[in-house]
């Protein structure tokens, strides 16, 4: 398990003035582990929640702190203060050129992303490209790094399906090839018994989690996280 971490310094938030998101730096709680979560909608709480209140406004979503998994993990882990760095339909390449201004002054990074640039029809291989740089950067700073997969997209299924398994077996190699975490975003949340599909009560829109949804994620991450408790 590579995902470790240096002392705790600050956290900052990534566009938001919401509490527990904060746009101006703090000191981190002696023993506090500070994680920049880097990604797209799903990263940011869509459409329950976004850290851009300029983004709230003019795509009209919802304000609750909740629809967040990192909301959740800190719940679940309170060790862990999360930098919620999500923006709302952005590809990998446009989450990569992000990652410095995130990342600054965390002790570990979380990397999400890839249904963007399947819904812009652009390759996988692509994608994990992108991912895989992301990851290999976090490495490089001394951050611990976990990498989550690809969520099942109900308003893009079937045809979308087969190129989000192709990129979330690109994410497994990555995640085995860099001996780094790989969060199961997919199977936490599809439905056993409608392969491809979240299950009932954990998508609000065929696009994005419910805050229940939100919370699974959320809990999973913490529990994979848990190797850093003590460190």
């Amino acid at each position: 398990m590579v995902f470790a971490a240096s002392a705790a310094v600050a956290m900052t938030g990534c566009g938001s003035d919401e509490p527990g998101s904060e746009t101006q730096s703090r000191s981190a709680p002696s023993g506090e582990v500070s994680v920049a979560a880097l990604g797209d909608s799903i990263t940011s709480g869509s459409p329950g929640y976004d850290p851009d209140p300029e983004t709230r406004a003019a795509l009209g979503f919802g304000k609750d702190p909740e629809s967040q998994y990192e909301y959740w993990a800190e719940q679940a882990s309170p060790q862990f203060s999360f930098r919620n760095c999500g923006v709302f339909g952005e590809r990998t390449d446009e989450i990569a050129l992000r990652i410095g201004d995130c990342a600054e002054g965390a002790d570990a990074l979380i990397v999400q992303g890839g249904i963007n640039d399947i819904a812009q029809g652009r390759p996988a291989e692509g994608a994990a490209d992108d991912l895989r740089s992301m990851v290999e950067r976090g490495k490089e700073a001394g951050l611990g790094v976990a990498i989550a997969d690809v969520l099942p997209w109900d308003n893009g299924f079937p045809d979308a399906d087969p190129e989000i398994r192709a990129l979330n077996d690109l994410i497994a190699e990555i995640g085995r090839r860099q001996d780094v975490t790989v969060l199961p975003f997919y199977e936490a949340l599809e439905d056993p018994g409608a392969r491809g599909l979240m299950a009932s009560g954990l998508t609000s829109d065929g696009d994005h989690p419910t805050v229940a949804g939100y919370r699974l994620l959320g809990e999973l991450v913490a529990a994979k996280l848990a190797p850093l408790k003590g460190d």
